[in-house]
């Protein structure tokens, strides 16, 4: 089998999903299936050849019925015969059981590696395509749309060859029996062909409502158990269940009409075929009964129509499921259309002093009114920067610049006079470290948490930046320490303790410019006034940008800047501390310098 090597990125432009020719859109899905099978192919090859194999050691049971009945006709030994048979019968169930184990292997190593390769590009892709989407349609991607269109084709497309090759072989043999009834036979194929196309028109919308009804639905979800407590808390499950219900419905109808036309394919196709076999039956025991005919090559006849039947049916079939199919791949296709956020720098700084610098910056969110316009700043290696305003001013966007998680439009962002267009994402944000008013905890330990700041920091690292964030205290005193699960979210510890969690990580990275949004919200005065005590050390010689208004962080700052309308001024009116903020932050100023 070949190894796990990933699909090739399909090369797809940015209006994928937007038909102007049916052509066109048919060739990008084939491309788009070709990229997703191309690891495979040998794989799928040797499976191929495994089903044509089972296709032709099944042909041969016609002509042994023949065979068998000629035997007993002539009262001829039948023994060899059976064994023959026997043979026949036996290999048949051995091909049958390894095309099933290997289409299963196969089928499950390329869900599992377009799912990989689904998952690494939407981590790709910048912030704001995220923002667009609801998290549950994102996440039906990596479980149904890849699942689905990975057992299509091991399902589906594969056991093409060998139905085809049954079908062919059917018809060829029924030939050599009799011209006429074989002729007769193949002005059947043009009355299914037709039949074919009226389905696919239909079949087709109700492929791609399916796909995005089950989108809604999962999105849905997602959303309700990720908002449980607003629900609890405003009593809204009846509300929330009745829209739930809405939307299973919704899907529920789509699938029934799916279903209905698609399933009406195979018997209708079977119906028609039987009852075709079963018209050359009678005109060939008419035959029979002339003498033109043996009662052999009529039981072999019959034999071939009914062999001839069921791949007919089942090819009726994958036509409904190439039109599922065709919807997935435009899905898929829709997201490896969109680009991954821009990593084109090349350089890569190792000592890095900290000096920040915005010059002209421009910046807006799409659709929206700028939120920059010309700002200029330099923030001094060392300095501590505090930096105020309203809420949506652009505070926590200034971070987000400053990570490349977006970009400007126009102006220049420098870290120790590099632009940061020129340096790799990674390097970029190995020297950045970022605590959010949203703290963003995984469902591990707190241990791992942390240590997601520095995945080669020991025990001894972890614990002395906790104790830096005021978190080890209380991380002793949770049932399992350092490995206590916190959930979801970390939603079984409190806010606070979040908080510190998400500093103490920042902390364990140790970047050279440390970004603290609101970082101290969820403190009580007491323990924000003991947290700045404990950084000293910390923010010594450390490029510090402080989004705040609390009192106490805002004292610790070297300046302290307004934004409003876009730009940065002079604070207009300073902090009012208490006299114990007013004497921590001297003593702080008085250590540091």
């Amino acid at each position: 089998m070949a190894e796990p090597g990933g699909i090739d990125e399909p090369s797809v432009s940015a209006d994928a999903g937007v038909r102007k020719d049916p052509a066109a859109g048919e060739g990008r899905d084939a491309r788009f299936l070709l990229a997703l099978v191309r690891p495979y192919r040998l794989a799928l090859l040797a499976m191929v050849a495994l089903m044509c194999t089972q296709s032709l050691v099944a042909l041969a049971t016609p002509w042994l019925a023949g065979r068998f009945s000629a035997a007993l006709l002539g009262d001829r030994p039948v023994t060899s015969l059976l064994l023959i048979w026997l043979v026949v019968i036996a290999m048949q169930a051995c091909l049958g059981y390894v095309v099933a184990v290997r289409s299963q292997s196969v089928a499950s190593h390329l869900v599992a590696d377009a799912s990989t390769r689904v998952f690494d590009h939407l981590q790709s892709l910048p912030l704001q395509w995220h923002e667009q989407r609801r998290r549950g349609e994102v996440l039906v991607l990596l479980t149904e749309d890849v699942y689905r269109l990975g057992y299509f084709v091991t399902g589906t497309v594969t056991p093409l060859m060998p139905l085809l090759l049954t079908c062919v072989g059917a018809f060829v043999l029924m030939v050599r029996v009799d011209l006429a009834i074989g002729l007769a036979v193949s002005a059947l194929m043009p009355v299914f062909y037709i039949a074919l196309r009226w389905t696919g028109r239909r079949l087709r919308p109700l492929a791609r409502l399916e796909i995005e009804a089950e989108a809604r639905k999962s999105a849905l979800a997602e959303q309700n158990l990720a908002m449980l407590p607003i629900v609890k808390a405003f009593s809204g499950e009846r509300a929330e269940s009745r829209r739930y219900a809405a939307q299973s419905e919704a899907l529920r109808r789509i699938e029934l009409s799916q279903v209905r036309l698609q399933n009406a394919i195979g018997p209708i196709a079977r119906i028609l075929v039987s009852a075709f076999v079963l018209a050359l039956l009678w005109i060939s025991s008419q035959s029979v009964a002339r003498g033109t005919m043996t009662a052999a090559d009529l039981v072999t006849i019959l034999m071939y129509g009914l062999l001839l039947a069921q791949p007919i049916s089942q090819l009726a079939g994958v036509y409904g499921q190439v039109q599922t199919a065709r919807a997935t791949a435009r899905r898929l296709m829709d997201v490896f259309a969109h680009a991954p956020e821009p990593d084109d720098g090349t350089r890569e700084l190792r000592d890095v002093r900290g000096e920040v610098s915005l010059e002209d910056l421009h910046f807006s969110h799409a659709g929206r009114p700028p939120v920059f316009r010309g700002l200029n700043l330099l923030v001094r290696a060392g300095e501590t920067l505090a930096i105020t305003g309203a809420n949506g001013a652009g505070k926590s966007t200034l971070a987000h610049l400053l990570l490349r998680l977006v970009d400007p439009q126009g102006g220049r962002i420098s870290l120790d006079g590099v632009d940061l267009k020129e340096l790799t994402l990674r390097n970029l944000r190995s020297h950045v470290g970022l605590v959010s008013q949203q703290v963003l905890l995984f469902n591990a330990s707190v241990r791992d948490n942390i240590r997601y700041g520095d995945v080669d920091a020991s025990d001894a690292d972890i614990e002395r930046a906790a104790g830096a964030a005021l978190a080890d205290g209380f991380i002793r005193g949770l049932p399992d320490g350092y490995d206590t699960i916190v959930g979801d979210q970390g939603i079984r510890l409190s806010g606070g303790q979040r908080q510190r969690i998400a500093l103490a990580r920042a902390l364990l990275k140790d970047p050279a410019v440390l970004i603290l949004d609101e970082a101290t919200a969820m403190f009580d005065p007491d323990a924000e006034s003991m947290f700045i005590e404990q950084c000293r050390s910390v923010l010594h010689k450390r490029t510090v940008i402080l989004i705040t208004h609390r009192p106490t962080t805002l004292a610790l700052a070297d300046r302290i800047l307004q934004l409003e309308d876009g730009q940065l001024s002079p604070a207009r009116h300073q902090p009012v501390a208490s006299p114990r903020e007013i004497a921590s932050a001297a003593d702080l100023r008085e250590e540091l310098t």
